[in-house]
């Protein structure tokens, strides 16, 4: 019914992920080169969205618009329907993407010389979006056993127990390992930050993307401290309509939903353009979740073979199959290779993964790679995987 192995050629259509290689990497030239770094997938979005674009395309008007009640009950009836979470439609606020969300929410509950608390591993703009806006940051690593990442909740909290820590910008699913939290997990976190004046800021965008029957429990529901809790969520991990730009705040509490407003305001932050508001109600449909089933159906096999095909081959490279995300993480520490060694035989061999240091600084040793391809591009991206590192 969907099909996930059709090739299309993105080279030379302003694809970041394709079309960006060559700055990104610092080579002359990317024409031969596999890209499985940014998490961007190649499966053309499920046709619910596409059909809903063309047929807005038909109304020749592109007026101001604006985020009405379908708009919000799409999103709170995606919620419900998946997570079995159950939201007003007045605690959807909105914005262009994740991360200009987390700048916001970073911007809105704290000041400058604050400190923002995240994890490490964790994704770069995580610690990136506070240094921008001179606040600082605190890590809490996570701990790590055979690939294996758990909590390391006396870290965490002798973090959050300082004065100067305001917001825990938290990563649910995990960015980069692909670890779903338990709900045990969730609600010492949330008990921790409670008692210590810390707001979660709890990123949700890859909680659609849950592998192998695990089951995502949104931080915001397990909570007992739901008004402390800034959940953000998006299409477009989900459909990979990331270049169309939207994302919601989930904000239950009203005096947050003004202080963000605020923010956005000082900073004449618009809504969601047009054919965003048509893109994320197509998107939140049980039309376009019949595509995700089958999207999910086709990663887990994805990762399945390049687990079994990458460790049997080279057996000291350690992976973990992810709760979620359609993204690796590899342990390649047994290799004896630096990072700088591994990234340059990858890309001589013609295919681009992303450095473990670009997740912290102690992660030399570890590679993330991006497995939402065709099945054909993913066995030749392996071989070159396994041709440059054996």
């Amino acid at each position: 019914m969907f099909n996930f192995d059709e090739t299309y050629s993105r080279r030379n259509t302003s694809s970041l992920k394709w079309d960006l290689m060559e700055k990104i990497y610092s080579i002359p030239d990317a024409s031969k080169i596999i890209p499985m770094w940014v998490a961007d997938m190649d499966f053309a979005a499920p046709e619910t969205i596409t059909n809903a674009l063309k047929a807005r395309m038909d109304f020749p008007l592109f007026g101001y618009t604006f985020e009405d009640e379908a708009c919000a009950s799409s999103v709170t009836s995606w919620l419900a329907r998946r997570n079995d979470w159950h939201v007003p439609t007045e605690s959807v606020l909105y914005h262009q993407g994740v991360v200009p969300a987390i700048s916001t929410i970073v911007e809105a509950f704290t000041n400058e010389g604050d400190t923002a608390l995240v994890n490490a591993p964790i994704y770069p703009p995580f610690f990136n979006v506070p240094k921008k806006l001179n606040r600082q940051v605190a890590y809490a690593p996570l701990h790590e056993e055979n690939g294996v990442y758990t909590f390391d909740f006396e870290s965490f909290e002798e973090q959050a127990k300082k004065d100067d820590v305001k917001l825990f910008i938290f990563c649910h699913p995990h960015n980069p390992s692909g670890t779903v939290w338990s709900e045990d997990v969730l609600k010492r976190i949330d008990t921790i930050c409670a008692e210590n004046g810390v707001i979660v800021l709890s990123d949700e965008i890859h909680s659609d993307l849950i592998l192998n029957g695990t089951q995502h429990i949104p931080f915001a529901k397990a909570s007992s401290h739901a008004d402390n809790v800034i959940t953000c969520v998006a299409p477009t991990k989900t459909f990979n309509i990331a270049g169309i730009q939207a994302a919601m705040m989930i904000v239950t509490d009203a005096k947050k939903r003004q202080m963000i407003r605020k923010t956005m305001e000082s900073h004449s932050q618009m809504g969601l353009n047009t054919f965003a508001l048509t893109a994320v109600q197509a998107a939140f449909s049980e039309e376009s979740e019949a595509w995700l089933h089958a999207l999910i159906d086709y990663l887990n096999e994805n990762v399945r073979y390049v687990i079994d095909t990458i460790t049997q081959e080279l057996p000291k490279i350690n992976i973990k199959h992810p709760d979620a995300t359609y993204l690796l993480w590899l342990d390649m520490r047994q290799t004896g290779m630096t990072e700088k060694e591994m990234m340059q035989k990858l890309l001589d061999a013609g295919v681009a993964l992303d450095p473990g240091t670009k997740y912290g600084a102690p992660f030399d040793g570890f590679l993330r790679m991006n497995i939402a391809c065709t099945r054909e591009t993913l066995k030749e991206a392996v071989k070159r995987f396994i041709q440059a590192l054996s």
